[in-house]
């Protein structure tokens, strides 16, 4: 059973789908300096079954190869990062400071 993901961009998402059902989902808010992933959701049918992976690394190369940093809000995706290290480069990092 191969996952396909696809970019819904007027729903701003990237939705997997396997035999053209949807299995799940990752929402986005993109902007021009930066990527936020706040939700994923894989349909309990389809759990185990490599939906959630295929999400975030879609979602991620995406973001790697529009340049933008990720915030990853999502618990999942943050997660999946983690295990993930050659995607660490990604995660948006503060650069402000703050004055004392």
């Amino acid at each position: 059973m191969a996952v396909q993901v696809v970019d819904v961009a007027e729903r701003g998402r990237f939705e997997a789908l396997i035999d053209g059902e949807v299995a799940g989902y990752a929402e986005y808010l993109r902007g021009d300096s930066l990527v936020v992933y706040p939700h994923t959701e894989v349909d309990p049918a389809f759990e185990g079954q490599g939906v959630g992976g295929a999400l975030a690394r879609a979602a991620l190369e995406d973001a790697k190869s529009r340049g933008l940093p990720v915030l990853a809000t999502c618990p999942f995706i943050a997660s999946w990062m983690r295990r993930h290290p050659e995607y660490l480069e990604l995660a948006y990092q503060n650069r402000s400071t703050a004055a004392d």
